[in-house]
């Protein structure tokens, strides 16, 4: 008996060492097809979502575009299923594409019924569109064999490098910034049309619906305010000036005696070009511009924090400042009504390297 039991302790520890499983999972290569994104935006009718992807070749096939309407996004995988030879797999999905309406109406429970398939990889990146995104995966998937490939290698690259040339979240960002305290997610927006996928911006979420964005320029603001992002370069067209390699410190500090939330931050970077009309050969003149490099960041960077506080979200997590070890913390819905009525002091430095040959 005793040599039974350890046969069958070892037989166990074999299974659980080599990956095997109660369930049986059938994933023979000719019989699954591993999709890299989904389109989720509002169906036809009220309530109804339409779900589209591409279906990936096996052997000599053309890839295929499939769409559906359906009540509950678990319904699109098994339409896709009953018009297809091959079983529809999200082991690797790496892409989600929201449309804005969708992303207005709120996305968490959409992206909690994605998070139940345990083979979806946390590293899922999520995205905002404005426009018609099936009418460009079709005309574009003529033209780019490898279309959706190009778009996860395009969010992995600017993901990996921190440039702040676009925003790039997953899916676990997300929805740790959804479930900590005075923490609001933002995904990337792009406007795409047939022949265009363009980055706008960056969206912010409030309550995990899409509260509004920015545009292109104060974009760039709200990347050097993130400490973890640099600019690769900066253009600055009312200055004339193109910078590169543009980093920054930033320090927050928030008043709750006077109401206010100051921020201290200090740039870093070069001239890659100057059009203007200062000879920058002379020492007076780079102090000239680095006066107007610091009012221009100041006003820009106090623009993109009015909105924040219109909108009433907190991207930034500077509610955590308030937590002190011994006081008692103020509330998520207390700190947002803090904040959208606080006074905002900004005080910018810009150390500034000349135009180098």
């Amino acid at each position: 008996m005793r040599a039974f039991t350890s046969f069958m302790l070892l037989l166990s520890s074999m299974c659980l060492l080599t990956g095997c499983s109660p369930f049986a999972s059938d994933n023979t290569v000719e019989e699954i097809a591993p999709v890299t994104f989904l389109s989720v935006e509002a169906g036809g009718e009220k309530g109804k979502l339409k779900v589209s992807t591409l279906v990936p070749p096996v052997m000599k096939e053309d890839k295929q575009f499939f769409s559906t309407n359906v009540t509950l996004l678990e319904q699109g995988r098994r339409s896709f299923n009953l018009k297809y030879y091959r079983e529809i797999k999200l082991g690797q999905l790496r892409m989600l594409f929201i449309d804005e309406k969708v992303a207005r109406n709120g996305i968490v429970s959409l992206i909690d019924t994605i998070l139940t398939d345990p083979e979806v990889s946390p590293r899922l990146y999520l995205v905002v569109f404005k426009g018609d995104f099936e009418a460009f995966i079709k005309n574009r998937m003529q033209q780019q064999k490898d279309l959706d490939y190009y778009l996860y290698r395009m969010f992995k690259h600017y993901e990996k490098g921190k440039q702040g040339e676009i925003t790039v979240t997953n899916i676990h960002e997300f929805m740790e910034k959804v479930y900590s305290p005075y923490s609001d997610p933002y995904i990337p927006v792009f406007r795409v049309d047939k022949d265009n996928f363009r980055y706008e911006g960056t969206g912010f979420f409030g309550n995990g619906k899409l509260k509004g964005g920015t545009d292109k320029n104060q974009d760039q603001f709200f990347q050097l305010l993130n400490n973890y992002h640099f600019l690769k370069n900066m253009i600055i067209t009312p200055l004339d000036v193109s910078l590169g390699e543009v980093r920054s410190r930033v320090t927050t500090h928030v008043n709750l005696n006077d109401h206010t939330v100051s921020f201290n931050i200090h740039y870093r970077g070069r001239i890659d070009e100057y059009r203007g009309t200062k000879d920058l050969d002379r020492q007076v003149s780079i102090y000239e511009l680095v006066d107007e490099l610091e009012g221009y960041m100041e006003e820009g960077t106090v623009s993109l924090l009015k909105k924040l506080q219109e909108l009433k979200v907190d991207p930034l997590e500077i509610g955590g400042q308030t937590m002190a070890p011994a006081s008692k913390p103020m509330s998520e819905e207390d700190w947002i009504k803090f904040w959208e009525s606080a006074k905002i002091k900004v005080d910018c430095h810009f150390e500034l390297e000349p135009l180098s040959i």
